[in-house]
């Protein structure tokens, strides 16, 4: 049955004129600007780099040279000279890669400054959250990244350079046996780059994801338990480790042909070079030429490439992720796409709030073959509103709260709370949750209190939280707000008592009770949802486990799992068989019991409100003060043990 509710209740100096180009059409063009501008750094780091490539071409030359002319003719004092010249180039060599470092320097920290600037220009200007971790973390990747590629990129142009050069001078045969392999392999790493730059960086943005959600769910698993969103959290949790295992793969799969280009490039040239020695040699190559050709390929070339193809392959991408998110336009906040109204403005009036909660046609099933809990629900309240929900066990009323606290998901529906979508960051943050079985951590009183603060709360606002809801007994019974608080000392009412305080200081205007009060006294808990519906603009929804509370709300919905019905206390009187049924049921408690029984001992549901002598266990029986859902083994229960204490 379909039930529709309509709740009534209360430019600067460093301005790139790309910057209005999209991100990745933009780094390029802002790329060369930025080394145009850097030429003569450039032309000193060629410079050094050319005297770096001397020993490049000298690590092989002078072997070969002290081989044909010295060693293999008898002339021990040539090849020492050669060899001695070789060791000088090393030498040089080893100053210009000294001099190389200096030149990166001076082109890599004009980069970081900028980024430094853009940084902090875009966090002052917008209040931009993200700008600490820009300015602490991503400017340093982006710097440490770029010299990498600097380096990297300048040694394989250099060093091939030097090499080939060297075996072109040595014997021109030579260069048919290296060259074709290499140009190979040079291709087919190139015609990899572009796919595997974007697999990288989907695996980048896969993992940072999976890294903010778990940054999330840690801090915050006690919520989690306490709410018994454990199988949602984990399904959430599960599906971005599977988009990070399955981006994982697919860079896997792209990283097999990185492989095979320096494979083919860097280790397929010294398998021919021996293959081919017989040949070489007698087409004039000499012994001295072959080894040296060898030199080149694995003292140069070889390592040469493998640092390129991994600094390429993986620095590359990663370097374009982060200067995407630190040079892109300021984004400001989340717009909705073209031609659709955002979720909370669609239709609502400008000068008019949107609901507190809304729900539009929800139903939801645990389980395709199961029936609906609830059914085709219809539910606005406004800001203010102050309502009760009641029904018999089972009837979907703490159902009904997971799926506005967005625990769980509809089968069929929407649902908003403050105008945003359920589930939502912008929704949660609008709502609290408090459920039945309520937790304290470790701590002092405060930090407790104020767990659900992002900030500092001052002492004078916790204790008017305290007086407002009724912690102030227990508060100086403990010591005041800087006690420590030990939760196994404290009873179940004690610790509802805290949680009902935490959540009475966030700033969420929609208070979720979930039989958050079952554990107090009449008295207590008439105080703290007096304290609920008072707070200004706050929207409060009991799960009613006495009579008492739903006569307090401006407004109650009966649920049965099948049909609903909605209305003041009087009026449900008159109008719901059900609602008259239940109110019969509710029988007053003695004032010594801490909670008072759901339903009365002769409920058809055969729910025992309190074990006492003479309760025969049969394996059916509940005991309502217990977690819905333990059943009592068979036996008698006269030996008065306990059923399981509020600890």
């Amino acid at each position: 049955m379909t039930a529709r509710i309509a709740a009534r209740g209360r430019p600067g100096r460093d301005a790139d004129p790309t910057a209005g180009a999209p991100a990745g059409a933009a780094l390029p063009t802002r790329g060369l600007r930025f080394l145009l501008a850097r030429r003569r750094v450039l032309l000193r780091l060629t410079a050094w780099s050319v005297l770096e490539a001397g020993q490049t071409f000298l690590i092989g030359y002078g072997p070969a040279r002290a081989l044909d002319e010295g060693f293999l003719r008898g002339r021990a004092d040539v090849g020492l000279v050669w060899l001695a010249v070789t060791g000088l180039g090393v030498l040089l060599g080893a100053y210009g890669t000294a001099r190389v470092y200096a030149a990166v320097a001076a082109l890599v920290e004009p980069l970081r400054d900028r980024l430094v600037e853009q940084v902090v220009t875009r966090g002052v200007r917008t209040g931009d959250a993200g700008s600490l971790s820009g300015l602490t973390q991503q400017v340093e990747i982006a710097r440490d990244t770029f010299a990498g590629l600097v380096m990297v990129s300048r040694s394989f142009v250099f060093t091939a350079a030097g090499a080939l050069a060297g075996l072109f001078t040595l014997a021109p045969p030579l260069l048919l046996v290296v060259g074709p392999p290499l140009v190979v392999g040079m291709a087919l790493f190139a015609a990899t780059l572009r796919p595997l730059a974007r697999r990288q960086e989907r695996f980048l943005v896969a993992d940072e994801a999976l890294a903010g959600d778990l940054g999330t769910v840690g801090p915050g698993l006690r919520d989690i338990t306490a709410t018994g969103a454990e199988a949602q959290i984990a399904t959430g949790t599960g599906e971005r480790i599977e988009a990070e295992l399955r981006a994982a793969r697919a860079l896997a799969h792209w990283g097999v042909l990185r492989v095979a280009s320096l494979t083919i490039g860097g280790q397929l040239p010294i398998v021919l070079l021996l293959a081919a020695g017989p040949w070489l040699l007698s087409h004039g190559v000499t012994a001295g030429a072959l080894v040296g050709a060898l030199a080149y390929v694995t003292q140069s070339l070889l390592p040469a490439l493998r640092n390129l193809i991994h600094g390429l392959g993986t620095s590359g991408s990663r370097l374009t992720v982060v200067l995407r998110r630190l040079t892109g336009p300021d984004t400001g906040a989340p717009r909705p796409p073209k031609g659709r109204p955002g979720p909370s403005t669609a239709t609502a009036d400008p000068g008019t709030p949107p609901p507190a909660l809304s729900l539009a046609c929800v139903t939801f099933a645990y389980g395709p073959a199961s029936a609906p809990v609830v059914r085709d629900l219809d539910l606005t309240l406004p800001p203010g509103t102050h309502l009760a929900v009641v029904g018999p066990s089972g009837a979907g009323k703490s159902t009904l709260t997971a799926l506005v606290a967005g625990l769980l998901a509809p089968s069929h529906g929407t649902i908003r709370v403050g105008g945003h979508p359920v589930p939502g960051p912008e929704a949660a943050a609008a709502r609290v949750l408090i459920p039945q079985e309520a937790y304290v951590f470790s701590g002092t009183l405060a930090e407790n209190l104020a767990y659900l603060r992002p900030g500092p709360v001052p002492a004078q606002e916790l204790l008017a939280a305290a007086e407002a809801v009724g912690l102030t007994p227990l508060a100086e019974r403990l010591g005041g707000l800087d006690a420590r608080v030990d939760p196994a000392t404290l009873s179940a009412g004690e610790r509802q008592l805290v949680a009902l305080t935490r959540a009475y200081l966030s700033h969420a205007p929609l208070a979720l009770l979930d039989e958050a009060t079952c554990h107090l006294d009449a008295a207590t808990e008439e105080r703290a949802e007096r304290a609920f519906a008072a707070r200004p603009g706050g929207t409060l929804v009991v799960v009613a486990h006495r009579i008492s509370s739903a006569r307090r709300a401006g407004r109650v919905l009966v649920m049965d799992g099948r049909s609903t019905a909605y209305g003041g206390h009087e009026e449900l009187m008159r109008s719901s068989a059900l609602y008259r049924d239940l109110v019969g049921s509710w029988t007053p408690a003695p004032a010594r019991r801490e909670s008072e029984p759901a339903l009365a001992l002769r409920d058809a549901y055969r729910v025992d409100a309190v074990a006492g002598p003479g309760l025969a266990g049969d394996g059916r029986h509940v005991v309502a003060h217990r977690t819905a859902g333990q059943v009592q083994a068979p036996g008698d229960l006269r030996d008065g043990g306990s059923l399981g204490g509020e600890g």
